[in-house]
C-alpha cells in the first residue's frame, strides 16, 4: 500500500462560519483572516495505491459550477485535482474507487463534470465506483434547508444515474470494521448525518482522514466548532471521543482543510487533548 496527499486547490470561507460562537480574537490566532474576514482553507484529497486498486478519499470542489457560484468562495493556489494526480503518475481514468466522506460541493464537486457538448453531467471518473452510504445519500437528496445550499443535485444525482454508485453498509454502533475498500470507517453524525471517517493502517501507523470532523489544527480545542454544524452538541461528544482515542493511541490526523499542516499529532494535556506535533505528509511517510 501507498499513501498520496492529492492537492485540490484552495478556498476561502468566512472565519466567524467556521468557528461558530469561538471570537474572532482567539480563532485568528491559528487562522488568520483578510479584511472581509474570510481565511483561507485547502481541499486535501488522499490516494492509496493498494494492489490493482486505486482509492481516491474526496474530490474537491471540481470545475463546472458558474462563474456567480465560484466568486463567494475564492478559489486560489497552484494546484488542482488533475495536477496533483498527475504529480502521481495517474489520471482520472486510473481511479478504481472514490469514497466520499459526504457529499458537501467542497468534499465531492470534483466527481462530476459537463459531459462533452456541455448539455449534462457525467461522472469525472469514468473507471470508478463512487461510495457512500444509504443514510447520508438519503439526506443528502432529501436536504434539509440548512444544508440545501452545500448538496448540489447536480454533484450528486450523476453519480446514480451513471450506475457507478455503491453504499457501505451502516454499522449497528458508530465503527465499520473493515470495509470494502480495506480500512476501517468511523460514522458521525454531528456535521452532517453519517459522514465517514477513514481509519487506514499504513506503515506500522493509523493515519485517519478527519474531513469535517476536524477541519484543522484550530479546530482541535472543544468548543471550535463550525456553524456548518447541523447538530453542534453531537459533534462535541463525538469529536471528544475522538480526539481522546487519537491522542490515546497515537492517530496521525491527515488534515483535509488545513491550508497549512498536512498531518498533525495531538496530546492529552491538563486543559484537555491539544496539538502535539505538526508534520508535511513526506516528514512521517516516504
Amino acid at each position: 500500500m501507498k499513501l498520496i496527499p492529492i492537492h485540490t486547490g484552495n478556498f476561502m470561507l468566512d472565519g466567524g462560519a467556521m468557528f461558530g460562537v469561538v471570537p474572532k480574537s482567539l480563532w485568528e490566532r491559528t487562522n488568520p483572516a483578510d479584511e472581509r474576514n474570510m481565511c483561507n482553507w485547502s481541499m486535501r484529497s488522499l490516494l492509496i495505491e493498494d494492489g490493482d486498486r486505486l482509492i481516491l478519499i474526496d474530490t474537491g470542489i471540481g470545475e463546472k459550477q458558474n462563474e456567480k457560484f465560484f466568486k463567494f468562495y475564492y478559489l486560489n493556489g497552484e494546484h488542482s485535482l488533475d495536477k496533483s494526480l498527475a504529480a502521481a503518475g495517474y489520471s482520472r481514468d486510473d481511479i478504481t474507487d472514490v469514497f466520499l466522506t459526504h457529499l458537501h460541493f467542497d468534499h465531492c464537486g470534483g466527481s462530476i463534470q459537463w459531459n462533452k457538448d456541455r448539455t449534462g453531467y457525467e461522472p469525472a471518473f469514468k473507471n470508478a465506483r463512487f461510495w457512500s452510504n444509504q443514510n447520508h445519500w438519503k439526506w443528502a437528496t432529501e436536504p434539509n434547508p440548512r444544508e440545501k445550499a452545500s448538496f448540489l443535485k447536480e454533484n450528486i444525482l450523476p453519480i446514480q444515474e451513471s450506475g457507478q454508485l455503491n453504499f457501505l453498509n451502516c454499522p449497528s454502533n458508530d465503527f465499520l470494521t473493515n470495509s470494502d475498500l480495506g480500512f476501517d470507517v468511523l460514522f458521525v453524525n454531528g456535521h452532517t448525518d453519517a459522514q465517514m471517517i477513514p481509519h487506514i493502517n499504513y506503515q506500522g501507523k493509523k493515519i485517519v482522514f478527519t474531513a469535517d470532523l476536524l477541519p484543522s489544527v484550530g479546530h482541535i480545542p472543544l468548543p471550535y466548532l463550525m456553524s456548518y454544524d447541523t447538530r453542534p452538541l453531537l459533534t462535541l461528544e463525538e469529536k471528544a471521543k475522538f480526539l481522546n482515542t487519537a491522542a490515546d493511541e497515537g492517530y496521525y490526523l491527515f488534515l483535509e482543510h488545513d491550508s497549512v499542516n498536512e498531518l498533525c499529532t495531538v496530546k492529552h494535556t491538563e486543559r484537555g487533548v491539544r496539538l502535539d506535533q505538526t508534520f508535511a505528509f513526506n516528514e512521517v511517510f516516504s
